[in-house]
């Protein structure tokens, strides 16, 4: 959430930032209620003053002058309607707050879609091949470790079962990425609920704006989680955290739900953009002032799994268009993927800055006796998994149909080879 006070103080700039991101929305309307809310507050606080003094002086002469009884009748109706009027006021300024992006950083570079993302490195060779490597949904039918047609027996289009060593090999993928980013990496595993109430989702930034893309319980209202991002801002949801305990750094695996309306028609073969998908995340809680340097070591850290895959990747900058709602700077990191034919987004790191804290009031002191302050916070996949194993099966297949497993992830599979059935 934006700050009220930057767009009470520096409109232009907030109006500025918002445009380089594409939005149309307008900060008018919430100028001219929170002036009209100042207002209210101000009148309401006069009332209050001189409904005060008239009881000091009743307190004090003991006189009650029908008069002015009268008059503090009215003044107390008076409040009584206009703190309503307060109350409704906060929630309308609260609610366009809610539908407001983040402001870019600075040093984000600007355009509006995908073609003016900056490549920031690559590393690695995509593989060249002596034969027509085939694309996943090929693979994964002819090796027996993707079913599609039973995936749409169960739920329907865009779900999918993985049996045998598919299934294994999510567990091992899973299993050594937690590993090496808990041993490692210094992150905490987090094992969270897959189901969510409303203000968590509101706090990660993914509700109002994105409601039609979540499955949601109407009863209980609550809500599958796109993403393991969403419990973990709620985790510490409503707390000021102590001086010495940040940096945090969580690491967790969960499935994600996402009704992809917005990709209807796109990648429709295959596993690329499916409903229910299993995902490492990364989560970390921050002092301000180190959270750009923690951005560049979270995009280290899904580097580091990438390069431990054996698997080719590029790292880009993300132009102000393409950035996430939450985001103020982000790096996707893309794994080329030899049978579909392009590069394939694993991961997205993003540097939220206290847009998520300021929705989910997490703050923290920086010192003993310091005034609360709002952290920071920055998430990125570790990886999402799906496409991780596109990236493998496509990449490590061999002229028989049969796919060689990574080394690192061997002792975790108990084989070294996928056989051709």
């Amino acid at each position: 959430m934006l700050s009220i006070e930057l767009i009470r103080n520096e409109p232009d700039y907030v109006s500025q930032a918002l445009a380089r991101r594409g939005e149309e929305a307008s900060i008018s309307e919430v100028l001219a209620l929170d002036a009209r809310l100042r207002q209210l507050i101000h009148e309401v606080d006069t009332l209050r003053a001189r409904r005060n003094e008239v009881s000091r002086s009743i307190g004090r002469t003991g006189q009650k002058d029908p008069a002015v009884l009268e008059e503090m009748r009215q003044v107390g109706e008076r409040i009584s309607i206009q703190e309503r009027e307060v109350k409704e006021l906060e929630q309308q300024i609260g609610s366009l707050l809610l539908g407001l992006p983040n402001i870019p950083a600075e040093d984000v570079p600007q355009g509006m879609d995908e073609k003016d993302n900056l490549t920031v490195r690559t590393w690695g060779e995509p593989r060249q091949f002596d034969f027509t490597p085939l694309a996943h949904w090929h693979l994964g039918e002819h090796l027996g470790i993707i079913d599609f047609q039973r995936g749409v027996k169960l739920s329907g289009s865009r779900f999918y079962v993985l049996t045998g060593l598919g299934a294994r090999l999510e567990r091992a993928l899973i299993n050594w990425m937690l590993d090496l980013h808990t041993k490692e990496h210094g992150y905490t595993e987090v094992n969270p609920p897959a189901m969510v109430r409303r203000e968590v989702m509101e706090g990660s930034g993914n509700l109002p704006k994105f409601s039609d893309n979540l499955y949601h319980d109407e009863e209980d209202d609550l809500w599958l989680i796109p993403t393991a991002e969403v419990p973990l801002t709620g985790l510490h949801r409503e707390e000021v955290l102590s001086p010495g305990i940040l940096p945090l750094y969580y690491a967790s695996s969960t499935p994600c739900f996402r009704r992809e309306r917005v990709a209807a028609g796109r990648d429709t073969r295959g596993i690329k953009r499916v409903h229910q998908f299993s995902k490492v995340e990364l989560y970390k809680l921050v002092e301000p002032q180190f959270s750009e340097e923690e951005l560049q070591n979270l995009v280290a850290d899904v580097e580091e799994v990438c390069r431990q895959l054996g698997l080719a990747y590029r790292v880009l900058q993300l132009c102000t268009g393409e950035l996430g709602f939450a985001s103020a700077k982000s790096y996707d990191l893309e794994m080329w993927a030899p049978g579909c034919g392009e590069w394939l987004e694993v991961s997205s790191c993003s540097n939220c800055t206290d847009f998520q804290a300021r929705r989910a009031s997490i703050r923290y002191r920086p010192k003993e006796g310091d005034r609360p302050a709002y952290l920071h916070t920055l998430n990125g996949s570790g990886l999402a998994l799906p496409r991780v194993i596109i990236a493998i099966i496509e990449n490590y297949q061999q002229q028989d149909g049969s796919v060689v497993v990574p080394e690192i992830l061997r002792p975790y599979m108990g084989c070294d080879l996928i056989p051709a059935r």
